[in-house]
């Protein structure tokens, strides 16, 4: 038995608390329930009232979102939503490595090295963060453009890289800090380089931080609208900027269509959820709880 292991936390739930936490759990999976529903009913059942709970599935919106057209032959993109799709994983995946390469480089810098300053530089970069993005988005934007990189994909991806980098050292600096360091400091004495003693020592023992600080950042990018609605273009646009077509539609909006397009946008941020649980509880108590 640890020592841990009287500690409330780590006790068997009860049936009250298992109860409680399963009538929580409803409560929030009916939105995303009436969403699935509505993704596979035609637009007449969508809009039904009251709600059909029986009805004839159909994929006529799932369809319709990668074709671009509407059964009744009404366009509804300029292109299929596959190339939204591909978009935001391409935009959130690359901003995200960007990130986490250079938060890595300094988070461990931070950590292992003596810099003056040190509380004060990591409180700047917090503050950073928290910044609100609507203050920053039109300097952004004029910024970009006098550049001539308005709409493109290295203006989308360096403003999330840029605003994923304070988040990503905190996280990383936190992980760094739990490991110990008696095997770095007798590859030091042994006159290995810092870039190797981090390769080689640090790297396969931070995998779990790493992959939780991944999987934060890229959620919060995957999320994010207001930057992907000013600073896109035509041709790199993402899921939420798409999906906004769905809404303005002349013929009104298409709940049935909207919900297809929210199930995939999901998707993702689901999967990623499940598989993945242990190491995003890890990264989102900063490495409190044990593995």
């Amino acid at each position: 038995m640890t020592p841990d292991s009287d500690h409330p936390m780590f006790r068997p739930a009860g049936w009250r608390r298992t109860a409680a936490c399963a009538c929580v759990g409803v409560i929030y999976f009916i939105p995303v329930l009436w969403m699935l529903l509505a993704g596979i009913k035609t637009r007449q059942d969508a809009m039904a009232t009251p709600p059909k709970l029986f009805f004839a599935p159909t994929l006529d919106h799932f369809r319709s979102l990668f074709t671009g057209f509407t059964p009744e032959g009404q366009q509804v993109f300029p292109a299929g939503f596959i190339f939204y799709v591909f978009n935001s994983l391409f935009i959130s995946a690359t901003s995200v490595l960007l990130a986490m390469i250079l938060a890595l480089l300094a988070a461990y810098g931070v950590a292992r090295m003596s810099i003056r300053g040190t509380h004060w530089l990591m409180f700047y970069t917090l503050a950073m963060r928290m910044i609100p993005p609507l203050t920053t988005i039109i300097p952004l934007y004029v910024i970009f453009s006098k550049l001539g990189m308005g709409g493109t994909y290295p203006e989308i991806i360096l403003v999330y890289t840029a605003f994923n980098l304070p988040f990503a050292i905190w996280m990383l600096r936190s992980f760094l800090s739990e490991l110990p360091r008696a095997a770095e400091e007798a590859a030091w004495l042994d006159g290995t380089s810092r870039p190797m003693i981090l390769w080689r020592i640090c790297l396969p023992q931070l995998r779990g931080g790493l992959a939780a600080t991944a999987i934060i950042a890229f959620v919060f990018t995957w999320n994010d609208f207001l930057f992907s609605q000013i600073l896109t273009g035509q041709d790199t646009r993402t899921i939420p900027i798409a999906l906004l077509r769905v809404l303005g539609a002349d013929v009104g909006t298409d709940w049935g269509l909207f919900a297809a397009g929210g199930a995939i946008y999901l998707a993702p941020v689901l999967l990623v959820a499940f598989f993945l649980q242990n190491q995003l509880l890890r990264g989102a108590t900063f490495g409190t709880v044990p593995r």
